[in-house]
């Protein structure tokens, strides 16, 4: 099927229904960088897509870093002296500082109170805290929550355990007509934050699921990876297969309401920055355009100077700009369908623009080829424009999209216009 007959299908709230109901299946479950919430995700990816499982041991060396011991949580709770749960981690996961070392202890308020964390200015938010790299151990609560625990004895549990296992990622490869390969790339590490995790988990699923009924010029590779660790790993693991990506995006932050922000790759002016930024400017609704930072998500790894791959990062309200971020209040009713399937649609129509991004040469160079006489000139303006200005760069050193950018002509309308001036052999592809 062409990727423009399936976007002219796709019912994109539906979609995004579906997708919504996908992230509710998964956001009771405690994910970290290892343990068996995150392999549990995969699992239900695997029963929507053939991702196929890596599992790297403790104490492997993927570049300068290390794989940690592998962490798992069966309980945690704080009780008083009445012997009330006032801290239940079977509430919420958010409420045990991640990868918390095991404890049971008894101790007193004050004692307690440097191992708690809340948010002051958002009284009734959860906060979300790890400890991946230090041996330490802490409860996360409301403020509201804490302000209200009285001086007393509390009997502290956190049953966890740290010890050598392995990290686990998934991945996904779909052949195409080239080797050159497009790379998507999500973390999947976060317990419950369901825009801030789960969104780019569902939405590179769904993805996935479409492209696999595409005949695809690119070949794509799904990683569905645990945060930095994870996609170093990968990197260490595969620089031959490095070389051949092309182009990708780290995704995330794809199911609130707010307008849509592409953070360029490093290179600033790779293929995927260009098409990403065609997309959102025609489709004439808010968005930001940001240049690279080296910090974020994954894409500063892969776009690190010893790889400098052309990835950059697709979301809509970027990391920390919301106020949900990195809280309870990032939960199934900050994401919607609707947000959902609107990013799917947008990553499809970035897709095409990559997939259709061919150079041309024409076959009739000298002078302009009569239009009139191939019942081509008796489209309105705009199709006229789009098939002259393909028409006359087709010099062989142009590609479709950088006759997007100097004719102001929509790339979607340019593709159609170099299709037409193909089936008259006006025109051919080189690349």
């Amino acid at each position: 099927m062409p990727l423009e007959t399936l976007l002219a299908k796709l019912d994109s709230f539906a979609v995004g229904r579906e997708m919504h109901s996908f992230a509710s299946l998964l956001y009771p479950w405690c994910r970290s960088i290892t343990g068996d919430g995150f392999r549990d995700t995969l699992y239900a990816v695997i029963k929507r897509i053939p991702i196929e499982l890596h599992e790297v041991p403790s104490g492997t060396q993927v570049f300068d870093w290390t794989i940690p011991d592998e962490w798992n949580i069966r309980d945690a709770f704080i009780k008083n002296d009445h012997g009330e749960r006032v801290v239940d981690f079977r509430n919420h996961n958010l409420h045990v500082v991640n990868y918390s070392v095991p404890v049971d202890r008894r101790m007193s308020l004050a004692e307690l109170r440097l191992h708690l964390h809340s948010i002051p200015e958002k009284p009734d938010w959860i906060p979300y805290r790890t400890t991946y790299y230090k041996k330490a151990w802490g409860f996360c609560l409301s403020h509201r929550q804490l302000t209200a625990l009285p001086n007393g004895e509390y009997h502290v549990v956190i049953d966890s355990t740290l010890k050598p296992g392995h990290l686990t990622y998934g991945e996904l490869f779909l052949p195409g007509q080239m080797e050159d390969e497009v790379l998507i790339s999500v973390h999947c590490c976060h317990p419950s934050l369901a825009n801030d995790n789960l969104s780019g988990i569902v939405v590179a699923t769904r993805l996935a699921q479409e492209l696999r009924r595409i005949d695809l010029r690119y070949s794509y590779r799904f990683l569905f990876v645990p945060g930095t660790i994870g996609s170093i790993t990968w990197l260490s693991r595969n620089e031959k297969i490095a070389t051949r990506i092309a182009h990708g995006l780290v995704l995330t932050c794809l199911g609130d309401p707010g307008g849509f922000t592409y953070k360029k790759s490093r290179r600033g002016d790779a293929e995927i920055d260009r098409a990403a930024a065609q997309v959102l400017r025609w489709s004439k609704e808010p968005h930001r355009i940001v240049d690279f930072v080296p910090y974020g998500y994954d894409e500063r790894q892969y776009c690190s100077p010893g790889f400098n791959l052309p990835i950059g990062c697709f979301m809509r309200s970027p990391h920390g700009e919301f106020p949900e971020y990195h809280t309870s209040g990032d939960d199934l009713d900050f994401v919607q369908p609707e947000a959902l399937g609107d990013s799917l649609v947008k990553l499809l129509q970035i897709i095409d623009v990559l997939e259709g991004n061919y150079r041309y040469v024409s076959l009739n160079p000298k002078g302009e080829p009569q239009l009139g006489r191939r019942g081509l000139y008796g489209a309105i303006g705009e199709q006229v424009m789009a098939m002259l200005w393909t028409l006359n760069l087709a010099d062989g050193s142009h590609s479709l999209l950088d006759i997007a950018e100097r004719s102001n002509i929509p790339f979607s309308t340019l593709k159609t216009a170099a299709s037409k001036l193909r089936e008259q052999q006006l025109v051919a592809t080189i690349a």
